[in-house]
């Protein structure tokens, strides 16, 4: 958190700069296309890094299938995760949030410039919504970040459960599924050390939807926690943490 709040510090007069014109790009797509916005949202995801002294390792690239569009299954460790993805990942992506968090500052306006969904727990009915939507952008070739743990409390590099219905969103979309392991991930936002940090990111083997379209969604959710876990147990930090 220590980390957290100097990055904002350090960053005021870029903040004064980006928050504007992030909120400027949301509320005029006509002028302001999906590359254009994710280009800025790129932008000022390095700047962060870079005045929080956070670099991400990332392998895989390889992998991400170049044609249509599909859904990031990846654990999750802190704030840092879904940044760590963006900044790695080249082509426009976006994301699923919940919905209060999404409110608080940056948080809001990243949400908005990148047209994410914002998720309100508790509420079926906006949950069956979000469903919908998110699947039918899908088909149309977006592409999505998802945290099937639905949050984190300190877990570092231990997964938590991974919750079954959300990956209704694949079933209903019939889209590949790539598997993402984040690996201390967790370490740009918490504690107090302000020393360089690094992370590291996979972008794993796509499971296509023929390979899981017999499959129930607990079915599907040990597949991705096992590829996952696996991954993460040849991984080892590369910080003096």
């Amino acid at each position: 958190m220590v980390r957290f709040i100097v990055v904002i510090i350090s960053c005021f007069f870029l903040i004064l700069y980006y928050v504007p014109k992030m909120s400027y790009y949301a509320r005029h797509p006509e002028d302001h296309d999906e590359e254009k916005c994710y280009r800025l949202a790129r932008k000022v995801v390095q700047r962060f890094k870079k005045r929080g002294r956070i670099s991400t390792v990332s392998t895989g690239t390889e992998n991400l299938p170049q044609e249509g569009g599909y859904i990031m299954y990846a654990n999750h460790q802190g704030k840092y995760d879904a940044l760590g993805i963006i900044g790695e990942h080249q082509k426009p992506c976006t994301f699923v949030m919940d919905a209060k968090r999404s409110k608080l500052f940056i948080a809001d306006q990243f949400c908005s410039l990148l047209r994410a969904k914002r998720l309100e727990k508790g509420n079926i009915r906006q949950q069956v919504e979000i469903i919908n939507e998110v699947a039918t952008e899908i088909e149309a070739g977006r592409r999505y970040i998802l945290f099937p743990e639905g949050g984190y409390d300190h877990n570092h590099n231990t997964l938590n459960e991974f919750m079954p219905g959300s990956f209704k969103i694949a079933k209903k979309a019939g889209c590949p599924i790539v598997p993402v392991v984040l690996y201390d991930s967790y370490k740009p936002f918490e504690g107090r050390s302000l020393r360089s940090v690094v992370t590291q990111l996979a972008f794993l083997e796509p499971i296509p939807y023929e390979d899981y379209e017999s499959l129930s969604t607990s079915e599907i959710r040990d597949m991705v926690v096992n590829i996952i876990q696996q991954k993460m147990n040849t991984m080892s930090g590369m910080n003096n943490w």
